[in-house]
């Protein structure tokens, strides 16, 4: 099946169901998110699908969702929380502007275990950024989550080299057709 695509606060009306596929998804490792982080998650989509751009790719069956992709534009004044300045360190400002700033941002992936394996997180990540401004996308993900890494480059996604000496535990990703990779 073919994600939908919702954009602004229309996908609130799921936030239960999104929040019970991000709960299974990133409980288990190697995010081993507890309770909390899984309830910021909920807040943080109240607050992010009021951001400019946003959107939510949901792949759906009878089982209910099966995953989701949630993303906006990231904005000229680039934020400090959360995994941004890992990004921001390993980018410099030069690149944090000529990559990221304006492109749509995927924040969360999310494709629950049964779902796996069928291509939905491809399926996604295509409907997700079918429309970013000048086919320019971005992601972030954890250095330790090795087999999410795997994937992304097998999809296509480009990491970007962190500056000498930035190392840290984020990886970058840029979408395959972003004409700064």
């Amino acid at each position: 099946m073919k994600p939908v695509i919702c954009y602004g606060p229309t996908v609130l009306d799921l936030a239960d169901e999104l929040l019970d596929a991000y709960a299974e998804v990133f409980s288990a490792p190697p995010w081993n998110e507890n309770e909390e982080t899984i309830r910021q998650f909920a807040g943080r989509l109240t607050a992010d699908a009021r951001r400019t751009g946003f959107r939510t790719a949901l792949a759906q069956s009878e089982a209910g969702i099966d995953g989701f992709a949630t993303g906006w534009l990231t904005q000229t004044s680039f934020p400090t929380d959360r995994g941004y300045a890992q990004v921001a360190a390993q980018l410099g400002p030069d690149r944090v502007r000529d990559l990221l700033v304006g492109a749509l941002e995927i924040d969360e992936l999310a494709v629950r275990p049964h779902a796996r394996g069928q291509g939905t997180g491809r399926a996604l990540l295509a409907e997700i950024t079918a429309d970013a401004p000048a086919r320019r996308a971005w992601l972030l993900t954890s250095r330790t989550a090795t087999d999410t890494v795997a994937t992304y480059h097998r999809l296509g996604w480009h990491e970007v080299a962190p500056l000498p000496g930035t190392h840290n535990a984020v990886v970058v990703f840029l979408s395959p057709h972003h004409p700064g990779h």
